[in-house]
């Protein structure tokens, strides 16, 4: 055998050799996972909606994975504090990311510059669920539907008060998706520090579009309405309610979702046991329940499919922003 031979079969056999170490490094590193407690980061407020389902999920891993899993919350700045905490987060499985469609799919869209790409640094892993978002109304409102609302406007222009969480929010951009599908003016207001919610219940304020885990219990209550709910089908904790579809808004889809990412760069086979524990979680009957009972769906599904489904999200949400010529920077 000549000198190169030599050497090409030594190459061979040293590429193989590092070809199989890597592959048994891969599994160790699934069969160890986790080691440690991880840390879950969630980008909004102690004791807020999402934290509270943050919270439920990290219970629910602790007891799948059998390591301590909690949540770290990093609010401010529209999600972009707790964002760019996580995107700059060491890729080892042992920091992951709450993204909702505030951070991932709605604020690209918002700022120019931020200190994260959403799309290139972080690694979707799995969706959590999905919540519909609905047209909500102080019972003295005359319309008993969102057809009727609709008529209303038209007939009496920015005759009806919305109320909005700030410009730029998913309440915000929701009514403007809704006046701009419907064919209507509404007179926005905007709530940039408190909430809006005290003031609906009061009557001193007639409309608001929001994820339904906020209004529920009051809707359930009957101290709060509904005109109409998104989903292609009407909800099972709803059942009186019209979707939007069927009130002549096909195209009118706007929901609110959360899932769990890892930094870019994260391994693999981690990606995959945190994926394939997310699949165990959405077999909890009690949290789908909970899910189920405010108006949402616990709903998960693989890296890829989630992959496909923020990308499909934040193209929807730029054609609304675009259209409503809305930019914070």
């Amino acid at each position: 055998m000549t000198f190169l031979k030599r050497l090409a079969s030594r190459s061979a056999s040293l590429a193989v050799a590092t070809g199989l170490a890597l592959c048994a490094s891969g599994v160790a590193a699934q069969a160890e996972y986790p080691a440690k407690p991880v840390r879950i980061i969630a980008p909004f407020p102690a004791g807020s909606g999402p934290d509270a389902n943050a919270r439920e999920l990290a219970g629910e891993l602790t007891k799948i994975l059998g390591q301590s899993f909690f949540v770290e919350n990093r609010p401010g700045a529209s999600n972009i504090i707790g964002t760019e905490v996580a995107a700059k987060a060491p890729a080892d499985g042992y920091s992951l990311y709450i993204g909702t469609t505030s951070s991932l799919s709605v604020v690209p869209h918002l700022y120019g510059k931020l200190p994260f790409n959403a799309e290139r640094d972080f690694a979707p892993i799995s969706l959590l669920g999905v919540l519909n978002t609905g047209l909500i109304a102080h019972p003295g409102v005359q319309a008993k539907d969102a057809r009727e609302l609709i008529a209303q406007l038209k007939a009496n222009p920015e005759s009806v008060s919305v109320a909005t969480q700030g410009i730029g929010s998913y309440s915000h951009l929701s009514a403007v998706w809704f006046n701009s599908a419907a064919g209507v003016k509404s007179s926005l207001v905007p709530y940039n520090s408190n909430s809006p919610y005290s003031d609906l219940l009061a009557g001193q304020i007639q409309i608001m579009f929001d994820g339904l885990p906020a209004a529920a219990s009051n809707v359930q209550a009957g101290k709060l309405k509904l005109l109409g709910i998104t989903g292609k089908e009407r909800h099972p904790s709803f059942p009186n309610v019209p979707t939007f579809a069927e009130q002549g808004l096909p195209d009118y889809a706007p929901i609110a979702w959360q899932g769990v990412l890892a930094p870019a760069g994260t391994p693999p086979a981690i990606l995959e046991k945190l994926s394939a524990a997310m699949r165990k979680v959405c077999q909890s009957p009690d949290l789908a329940k909970k899910w189920r009972d405010y108006g949402g769906e616990l709903r998960c599904n693989t890296p890829a499919e989630f992959t496909a489904f923020i990308h499909a999200d934040r193209a929807m949400w730029g054609k609304v922003i675009r259209a409503a010529g809305v930019k914070l920077d």
